[in-house]
């Protein structure tokens, strides 16, 4: 099976966990992913609902945006994936949900404290918020870049998340990882504020994980 087939099917059946863990609602967020020895991106569809998708409606483009294969409309946030992968080639694989509680932080444009094991060894810290920017715009690109600086999620104001990876797999679990960790945030706040991790404990953590988390290396 060749490898622009393999990743279109990915992205789709990602997309339909991504609605069944309510990491999004109707057609909002979206997906994307390298394709391995290609210098193409694969990306959802604008408008188009998780559950009724099949591999032929993954758009294909190249690095400058021009569909090169698929008669679907792209995401809106072409210009936001594509300036994430043009400044970070560790960068393999995109995910943006509406996923509530990281939602609930983005629009009260609070970040996410480096205070839980598991999300700074996923994301590298804290997770910031990023300049607000329309959505579909260039400058909401270059405003998630700058915010992402060191790390593999982000807020993005008064609008959702964004978590990426090594791999399809790796930057839907960072989506996961940051909902549960807004969630423990608006609770820990109830309970009378985040006690943060050491810069030292989040690198130790950062650099075990990077080095040899988890079994054989994945690649979607």
């Amino acid at each position: 099976m060749d490898q622009l087939l393999v990743t279109r099917k990915a992205i789709v059946e990602k997309g339909m966990e991504m609605l069944a863990t309510n990491l999004t609602v109707g057609t909002w967020g979206n997906i994307s992913c390298r394709i391995p020895g290609e210098n193409y991106i694969a990306i959802t569809p604008t408008g188009m609902s998780y559950d009724k998708l099949v591999p032929e409606d993954i758009v294909i483009l190249d690095t400058k945006g021009k569909t090169v294969k698929g008669s679907r409309k792209p995401s809106i946030e072409v210009p936001l994936h594509l300036a994430i992968y043009n400044a970070r080639e560790d960068i393999q694989a995109i995910v943006h949900t509406h996923s509530a509680y990281a939602t609930a932080m983005a629009a009260a444009r609070r970040e996410i404290p480096g205070a839980v094991e598991d999300l700074v060894q996923i994301v590298g810290g804290n997770v910031r918020v990023n300049e607000y920017a329309l959505p579909g715009t260039a400058q909401l690109g270059i405003n998630t870049v700058k915010a992402m600086a060191g790390r593999n999620a982000v807020l993005l104001a008064n609008h959702g998340m964004l978590g990426a990876g090594r791999s399809l797999e790796e930057a839907f679990r960072v989506c996961q990882v940051v909902e549960k960790s807004a969630q423990v945030t608006i609770m820990a706040q109830l309970m009378g504020g985040v006690i943060e991790l050491s810069q030292d404990d989040i690198d130790g953590m950062r650099n075990s994980y990077l080095q040899g988390y988890g079994q054989e290396k994945e690649t979607f």
